[in-house]
């Protein structure tokens, strides 16, 4: 933000190579009149300490399946939070598949989203073996949840019980959808993937090429949180940091109540009727219609923000009951 420009006063004349405080030319009385001697000033008051410069956010990181600690810092997206994980350990970016905070499995319940706490440990999962499958839908849906890292790449979150998928036992959660009947996903939305999958006819056979995280060859040790950086500043767990898929991240207070149950509860609505989660969409909408008196001036909210998603219309009204639900305590 610009700040205006401010008229400052002339220079005060310099004694002894350094400027006079007004407070010293007072105290030598009027000139001339010797006899009256020094007039005593008060003291001058203490002033206030100038802010510092903000402290550097150093996050510590590993590569999930094992290697040494790093540091990173400096980035204000995902896209560039990966680019350090690679610099630092010497990869390429498309390499990485997701990050956990503060877990090395694949722990979607850890998935780093659009938040990370200032104290937060970051594990990189990075890919593996790739794989095809074949698969058959015998219903609408194949029971898949697909999210996306903000980088490019969509992934499986979760798996229904008893669905299609599910009775494919090589295909898992954490696998990264690369390819659709060897047609390229790269670089496409969650929310466009699962409209791919939904579309796939019933009973025609189609195919999956899967990249699954990299694994350690061996038992991966208990990982402790590494001790606070010297170099920069890992500061109190109290706010975070907020990434985004477009803009710089920010510094921000921890979610609200109100606002983690809200995001938790659209999270859930997002995988009901779009086969998606994502806690960033899921916040952003939260922070679309928290302040908002109706669900027409909520519609309006979101569509200047969301507008490319054209959400339906029971879809936001159910959005609007679940905010309102959470904010009255009946969630």
């Amino acid at each position: 933000m610009q700040e205006s420009e401010k008229t400052t006063s002339a220079p005060e004349p310099m004694q002894n190579g350094e400027a006079m405080s007004p407070d010293a030319q007072d105290s030598r009385g009027p000139p001339g009149d010797e006899s009256q001697g020094a007039v005593p000033s008060a003291p001058p008051l203490p002033q206030e300490p100038l802010p510092g410069p903000r402290p550097k956010l150093v996050f510590h990181t590993q590569l999930a399946h094992g290697s040494p600690t790093g540091r990173i810092h400096g980035f204000t997206n995902v896209r560039e939070l990966y680019a350090k994980i690679a610099e630092v350990f010497e990869i390429s970016a498309s390499e990485i598949l997701f990050c956990t905070l503060n877990s090395h499995k694949v722990d979607m319940q850890k998935l780093l989203g659009g938040q990370i706490g200032l104290e937060d440990f970051i594990f990189a999962h990075v890919r593996g073996e790739t794989k095809e499958v074949e698969v058959v839908k015998t219903e609408d849906a194949l029971g898949l949840t697909i999210t996306d890292n903000g980088a490019g790449y969509a992934f499986i979150k979760r798996i229904k019980e008893g669905s299609t998928i599910d009775r494919i036992k090589t295909v898992c959660v954490g696998d990264h959808i690369e390819a659709i009947n060897d047609q390229s996903i790269v670089g496409c939305r969650h929310y466009e993937v699962a409209k791919m999958l939904k579309e796939q006819p019933r009973g025609t056979p189609f195919t999956l090429r899967l990249v699954e995280p990299k694994k350690a060859f061996d038992m991966i040790g208990q990982r402790t949180r590494a001790p606070k950086s010297s170099e920069g500043k890992m500061v109190s767990g109290k706010e975070t940091l907020r990434l985004r898929s477009k803009g710089s991240a920010t510094l921000e207070e921890i979610p609200s109540e109100f606002e983690d149950k809200a995001i938790k509860k659209v999270d859930d609505l997002l995988e009901s009727y779009m086969g998606i989660r994502d806690l960033e969409l899921a916040t952003t909408i939260v922070e679309a219609g928290k302040n908002k008196k109706n669900p027409d001036d909520f519609a309006e909210a979101l569509d200047s923000v969301l507008g490319d998603f054209g959400f339906p219309d029971v879809f936001l009204f159910d959005v609007w009951g679940a905010m309102g639900d959470v904010k009255n305590g009946r969630i």
